[in-house]
């Protein structure tokens, strides 16, 4: 299991545009192979700082999510709001 944790920076003023993007395609990317949750996070003390935390069965299926169409779309009409470089880190959990 792949946990993938991807945190973005928005214009303020562009926030409720990210989020009617995120409603709009939640549920697509959910349904994409390999994904079995996404969900959004909010930073508490900075409100244009939100997180994607999303659970992929490998990392050639995140992959392949990153390849396709439906990210290309999500992507780019996400970028265009960015205040600044988003940050992303894959994940594994530890057992110990």
């Amino acid at each position: 299991m792949l946990i993938r944790i991807v945190r973005m920076t928005f214009q303020e003023d562009k926030t409720a545009d990210f989020l009617e993007i995120f409603r709009n395609s939640k549920d697509k990317i959910r349904a994409f192979e390999g994904c079995n949750h996404v969900e959004l996070l909010q930073d508490l003390n900075h409100p244009n700082i939100y997180s994607t935390y999303s659970l992929w069965d490998s990392e050639e299926h995140l992959n392949n999510y990153r390849d396709s169409e439906l990210f290309g779309q999500v992507w780019k009409a996400t970028k265009a709001l960015f205040a600044d470089k988003p940050q992303a880190w894959s994940n594994v959990q530890v057992k110990v």
